[in-house]
């Protein structure tokens, strides 16, 4: 009985914070929006963050999902997410970013990229943009093959392979990212026109066949090093990423 109240009182709080996105594959669990305040450049900043996860049971008895939670090993399984900023439900134009996890760029501040550049300043631009949302895409590490291969696709690169080869030499294709899943939530969260920031041609492609109105793109380079050229002129020559205007 005490059990019982615990869990409807959890529920009472939860509920209204939980969305269900029906997929083909089950159904995605949107939870948020969350106040999160972000120390950006030295400055505070408030975004509202929403957390989401993949499930293959579909219900609206939130509590059932709950009361799985604590035997479901969340910690050893990725999770993605989205910070938004301003009225971005409804807000003009909003600036949005596809962004892939990178441990090594991101979170150690690695120059043998530009992700972890490219994370902060797409924060930034949506800041001084006044609308947007940076979709934080956990199980993209390595342009999809995971951090333990791409360790050894780094190990390539330092004998001499550039990052389509190693990739391949793996067993990968040379970029194996989907983003089915983060356009689902972008429909949930935004029915207008979006304009995406980003170098890669098939994010837009992405958008593009999933019906969602792209109204324009911002490039996003900088960081630019002797340790990340050849990466960078890679991504142009091998991958297809637009040029540097």
């Amino acid at each position: 009985m005490v059990q019982t109240k615990l869990e409807s009182k959890v529920l009472s709080v939860l509920k209204d914070k939980i969305q269900l996105i029906k997929t083909d594959k089950g159904a995605i669990y949107l939870v948020g929006p969350i106040r999160l305040p972000v120390n950006l450049y030295g400055e505070t900043v408030e975004f509202q963050w929403y957390c989401w996860l993949n499930c293959d049971e579909v219900t609206e008895d939130y509590q059932r999902i709950i009361d799985k939670l604590s035997s479901a090993n969340l910690a050893e399984f990725q999770q993605s997410s989205v910070l938004v900023y301003g009225d971005f439900s409804y807000g003009e134009d909003a600036l949005i970013r596809m962004h892939s996890i990178c441990h090594t760029g991101d979170i150690f501040g690695s120059k043998r990229c530009d992700c972890g550049f490219q994370l902060k300043q797409s924060m930034k631009m949506i800041v001084e943009h006044g609308t947007g949302a940076l979709f934080y895409l956990a199980n993209h590490e390595g342009r999809g093959i995971g951090l333990f291969s791409k360790a050894m696709a780094y190990v390539l690169q330092e004998n001499g392979y550039d990052t389509v080869d190693a990739n391949e030499s793996l067993g990968f294709v040379d970029d194996a990212r989907n983003y089915d899943d983060a356009i689902q939530v972008l429909r949930a969260l935004r029915s207008k026109p979006v304009i995406l920031m980003t170098n890669n041609p098939r994010k837009l492609e992405a958008l593009a066949k999933s019906g969602l109105e792209v109204s324009g793109r911002v490039q996003l380079w900088g960081d630019v090093s002797e340790f990340n050229e050849n990466y960078l002129r890679t991504k142009v020559n091998r991958s297809g990423h637009f040029k540097n205007e």
